[in-house]
């Protein structure tokens, strides 16, 4: 696929700032090849405002930002620094906001006795997502009347596929922000309910700017993008890669436990590409990719050369690649015997031929989605 000058340089400000987010450490071996790649130290203003925009599509404003910095200070780049500087303070207040209202919620699920996990939203601390998410096993009569009476919001408007998937936007004032609420269900169309029940009972207690939220294991976490990567997105942001990474790092994952989960689940194979994917996008970056358990390659279905750039993101090639991760969901979650959560699933391809036609006639499949 060729790209368009446009995206050519959109792709090439992307890997630029992968490297800069994932550059080995100065006495890693493979330093100095990885440092040879592009670096933004020679953007002008557009560009470099081009580069903050893309950070903010793929939530890595803070990382990015706060390495650009580094690099500009490093090189005595007085100008540049500044540019990074107020494009890291404009974010940071933004998160400032946001993090005290997430708090202000929890504590009032907690206060009302309510199950509550923070999804997503964390996953790239100290960077944060582009609304608040939650989970929740409370009944939504009583989800929609604590947020309306605690906190006077409102409820959006709600999509075709906001109501497969069992969740509610609202909006706070004061928020800019929308707080997206799953209950009781996970997944595009809420197939995932078992799953969803379960993530609770293992989630633990972070900390991120001062207040203590509760956030699901990493191999829930795991299992959480590979729904939204692989099963209903179908693109990758940069911070799925850079997130992922760092957890593998760590030695944070529990790949065996992963897998139990995971074809539980009925999602073991797109969890697996995932981690695929990933690892060789991290070769890419940084010289090395993940240290995968054999048995996490063997059931990964394709890598990263089959993911292409397009519209600012790293995308999933539709047919075959995802079709058949579908196909794969929707035969074992009939064959486990969990025929209503089946044929939520199966309604999938109807909402996303309707969303593509929408999108065709009006530009927008809001309403669809």
């Amino acid at each position: 696929m060729t790209m368009s000058p446009t995206s050519s340089r959109s792709h090439e400000l992307l890997v630029s700032l992968a490297s800069l987010l994932l550059q080995p450490a100065p006495g890693d071996p493979q330093h100095s090849a990885i440092a040879q790649l592009n670096t933004p130290m020679d953007l002008g203003h557009d560009e470099f405002q081009q580069m903050v925009l893309l950070a903010q599509q793929h939530h890595v404003v803070a990382r990015g930002m706060e390495a650009c910095l580094r690099q500009y200070r490093q090189e005595h780049d007085s100008t540049r620094a500044k540019w990074a500087e107020e494009a890291l303070s404009t974010e940071r207040e933004r998160i400032s906001i946001a993090l005290g209202f997430l708090h202000e919620v929890c504590a009032t699920f907690e206060e009302h006795c309510y199950d509550v996990v923070v999804i997503k939203t964390l996953d790239h601390w100290p960077d944060f997502g582009s609304d608040l998410d939650l989970y929740t096993n409370a009944h939504p009569d009583k989800v929609i009347r604590l947020m309306e009476g605690c906190f006077n919001a409102r409820i959006a408007s709600r999509s075709w596929g906001d109501r497969l998937a069992h969740k509610w936007n609202f909006c706070i004032p004061g928020l800019p922000e929308a707080v997206e609420i799953h209950i009781g269900r996970l997944g595009q169309t809420g197939e995932q309910a078992a799953f969803a029940a379960s993530l609770p009972k293992r989630a633990h207690t972070v900390l991120a700017g001062g207040y203590a939220f509760r956030v699901p294991s990493a191999e829930d976490r795991l299992m959480i993008s590979s729904l939204q990567r692989m099963y209903r997105h179908f693109l990758f942001r940069l911070c799925d890669i850079v997130d992922t990474i760092a957890l593998a790092d760590a030695n944070a994952i529990d790949y065996e436990n992963l897998q139990v989960f995971a074809r539980a689940a009925g999602i073991w194979k797109g969890v697996a590409t995932l981690l695929e994917i990933i690892s060789d996008h991290a070769k890419t970056y940084r010289g090395y990719g993940i240290a995968l358990p054999e048995f996490v390659k063997e059931a990964a279905r394709f890598g990263g050369s089959e993911i292409f750039f397009e519209r600012g993101f790293l995308r999933v090639p539709i047919m075959p690649q995802a079709a058949l991760l579908y196909g794969s969901q929707l035969a074992g979650t009939i064959g486990r015997g969990e025929l209503h959560n089946g044929a939520r699933l199966s309604l999938l391809p109807w909402l996303a031929t309707a969303a593509a036609a929408k999108q065709k006639l009006t530009g927008s499949d809001k309403g669809i989605w």
